[in-house]
């Protein structure tokens, strides 16, 4: 198995942000057949495959601001207001995805894109581990 960690920068504002080109180069530089591991080490970080680009981005976000509010209810509450809701966040949106790589190539779909979803406003960097098991 072969990793390597990249680093993104969110900012301090929610975002869906495109890490399909960093996925496709880590995936076309080991070559060959197998599995692309995304995992986002972090407690209020999600991955998510969707079409990015056409105001889907922006729908999670706002699919997510109806689900999970930026107010004052929940328990675990430090940091900007509703943080809380950035960790339960990763249990509708999992940390991690495995995408099936053919020929050193992400066999996405026509219109799919690998994405971080960060709701945490509180920290603007974050990594993600690609790992590539051969076949």
């Amino acid at each position: 198995m072969e990793s390597t960690v990249v680093r993104v920068a969110t900012g301090n504002a929610e975002v869906v942000r495109d890490i399909t080109p960093e996925c496709s180069r880590f995936a076309a530089e080991q070559g060959g057949d197998g599995l692309l591991h995304v995992f986002v080490p972090h407690a209020t970080a999600g991955v998510a495959i969707l079409e990015l680009g056409a105001g889907s981005d922006d729908d999670l976000l706002a699919a997510l601001g109806d689900l999970l509010p930026a107010d004052d209810r929940w328990r675990h509450a430090h940091g900007s207001r509703g943080h809380g809701r950035s960790h339960v966040m990763p249990a509708m949106i999992a940390p991690y995805a495995t995408l099936p790589v053919l020929g050193g190539r992400l066999q996405l779909g026509t219109w799919q894109s690998v994405a971080l979803v960060d709701l945490n406003v509180d920290n603007p960097d974050r990594q993600v581990r690609l790992s590539f098991l051969a076949g």
